[in-house]
């Protein structure tokens, strides 16, 4: 069956079925690719170091808050 075929079937369903179908495509492209996984670990994990070392430069909630406000 080609995409066309495919997408014509798909736009005949009834609209909770097209929902559905929607879904499951879109959990299938959801799968974590574990080597990005893995580097954004090291890095997150890399970053905290830093935090506790007290090597990053942080702000408070209200300084967020605030310049975001300002905006």
């Amino acid at each position: 069956m080609t995409v066309k075929e495919l997408e014509e079937q798909s736009l005949k369903l009834k609209s909770i079925e097209k929902i559905h179908l929607v879904e499951a495509l879109l959990a299938s492209l959801d799968k974590p690719d574990m080597e990005i996984e893995a580097a954004w670990v090291k890095e997150s994990e890399k970053r905290f170091a830093a935090y506790e070392r007290g090597e990053l430069e942080t702000l408070s909630v209200r300084e967020v808050m605030k310049d975001l406000e300002d905006r």
